[in-house]
């Protein structure tokens, strides 16, 4: 019994130190970690970034449009309707008449080509204004929408006169015309 007594403790001994051990490795480690310099970059601007995402979404919430306002504003001319996804879901299925500039590829030079007149009305859609087409239209999160990165990038660019598609529709039952390899035929 004193045999056993004593293995206990000695394991408890042992099982302490083993986890102070890792306890001081740890501290260490985040003491490390907190002693870094901060990194430096000045083309990465986080809280310009949030303060643009702030204004961009208030002046979004009264920009948001239906089916028919959307309709109706794409023919006025001087219109541009303004697509972001990618090239293979574009060329699969778009709505008509829209010019397509993949978000990644929004930047000074894009834009300026793209859309030279930063007063110019653009119409913007993506993927969660449109169901029944899953292959040109695949669901993103709600919270990930492309209209909101879109919506933003473009506000941050100085685009302000911007509108957004504010539905979920039926590609087999909406108004909207559609181009493209896949688009529903009328």
């Amino acid at each position: 019994m004193e045999r056993s007594t004593k293995r206990l403790a000695v394991s408890l001994v042992a099982l302490l130190a083993i986890l102070g051990f890792f306890a001081t490795l740890s501290a260490a480690a985040r003491g490390l970690a907190d002693n870094r310099a901060p990194i430096i970059n000045p083309a990465i601007d986080e809280d310009g970034y949030v303060r643009a995402v702030k204004e961009a979404l208030a002046h979004r919430a009264g920009r948001r449009l239906s089916e028919a306002d959307f309709i109706r504003m794409s023919r006025e001319p001087g219109t541009i309707v303004l697509d972001a996804r990618s090239k293979a879901k574009f060329d699969e299925m778009h709505v008509a008449g829209a010019i397509n500039l993949t978000f990644p590829d929004i930047a000074i030079t894009s834009l300026a080509h793209a859309v030279p007149d930063k007063n110019a009305r653009i119409l913007i859609y993506c993927n969660n204004n449109f169901i029944g087409a899953a292959f040109p239209f695949p669901s993103k999160l709600p919270s990930a929408s492309l209209n909101l990165v879109t919506y933003v990038a473009l506000y941050n660019y100085g685009y302000r006169n911007v509108y957004e598609l504010g539905p979920l529709l039926d590609v087999g039952k909406t108004a909207i015309a559609f181009a493209g390899q896949a688009a529903p035929v009328r």
